[in-house]
């Protein structure tokens, strides 16, 4: 069957081709994508950080929403309609991570739509564990947040947040805002840093405290704000060398940091912090079922105003303008493609 997709094709281009996409194999469900986010590791991939990984002829994405529209032999629990996510993480089941539960970091792990091909294409066949079926009133592109948001539910676990504590999170973009959101509905006190004016802007109309750190000491202003103590929790979001000093230096005693960025070179972390005020460095990376099914819920109760983070929406044929925007502009909190020109 014939689709439209965005092939990516080295030297910042994507090329929309007709491809044609198989009926569902066993195990696998064929899904009408119809909304899929540009995250910052589709834009590591646009500029050409990733290439040695994921080729020239792959189409990416993975922060999506869609329909179900067939499914192959064996598949249980779902049928053509239902309303979808997809939780893009293939593990393989045999080896230690997988044995003591942890499949989401599998020794083996596959990312869909960065090892295999992804959503920025009109009909996509995924393996039936990674399909969470959604409430049918929720709007499809208010849903394609539900990856990111999954990823800062699990952060938020990872850094055992508790109601009344001093959380701070440096890096104010789409992920760190996440954080901030599901660490507030946690019933945390939320600091974001971040130099990024508008936003800065963003954080304070939707009710954070913030801090520009080219402006404030943030590691002194957070001490005095606590009463000398310090921040019980600090989410690393930036990914900078500034980022990882401020974390140690703003930590409480006994404070967890809890480490989301992934880095492009070996930060220099003051170790001496950790013996001194006996501090914990967890490490973050994506999602377990289960935190999918946690965002879910909070994006039904409101936590995110979508309408908000969703900066615009454009059409697959404009994805490369789309991507293109995004690394002349980093202002926007979420940039969106329709996948499906009848999606709503």
């Amino acid at each position: 069957m014939p689709t439209s997709a965005a092939v990516y094709r080295g030297d910042k281009s994507f090329s929309i081709e007709q491809v044609e996409i198989p009926v569902p194999a066993a195990g696998e469900v064929q899904i009408d994508v119809a909304y899929c986010g540009i995250c910052g590791t589709d834009l590591h991939i646009y500029l050409g950080h990733m290439d040695g990984r994921v080729g020239f002829e792959r189409t990416i994405g993975h922060e999506m929403s869609g329909v179900v529209s067939a499914i192959g032999v064996g598949v249980e629990g779902l049928t053509p309609g239902q309303h979808i996510v997809v939780r893009p993480l293939d593990h393989c089941g045999a080896c230690p991570a997988c044995d003591a539960g942890h499949e989401h970091i599998c020794h083996n792990l596959k990312f869909i739509g960065i090892d295999s091909d992804g959503a920025f294409q009109q009909k996509w066949n995924v393996p039936s564990h990674t399909v969470h079926v959604l409430p049918q009133d929720l709007d499809l592109s208010h849903a394609a947040l539900i990856e990111p948001l999954a990823v800062a539910v699990h952060d938020v676990d990872r850094g055992k947040v508790q109601p009344g504590e001093d959380v701070l999170v440096i890096g104010g973009g789409p992920i760190g805002m996440l954080v901030a959101m599901v660490a507030r509905n946690a019933g945390a006190n939320v600091t974001i840093s971040e130099i990024n004016e508008n936003r800065l802007a963003f954080a304070e109309k939707i009710g954070f405290a913030t801090m520009n750190p080219k402006e404030t000491d943030v590691a002194r202003a957070v001490h005095e704000a606590t009463g000398g103590k310090g921040a019980d929790v600090v989410f690393e979001v930036s990914g900078s060398q500034p980022g990882v000093d401020l974390m140690t230096a703003a930590a409480a005693s006994r404070g967890r940091i809890v480490m989301v960025a992934i880095h492009a070179s070996k930060p220099q972390i003051d170790m001496f912090q950790f013996f001194w005020r006996e501090l914990d460095l967890i490490g973050a990376r994506v999602y377990r079922p289960e935190d999918y099914d946690a965002a879910m819920a909070l994006l039904a109760k409101g936590v995110v105003d979508c309408e908000a983070f969703i900066t615009d929406i454009q059409g697959l044929g404009d994805i490369q303008a789309a991507f293109k925007s995004l690394t002349e502009n980093p202002n926007a909190m979420k940039s969106m493609i329709r996948v499906m020109e009848d999606a709503s």
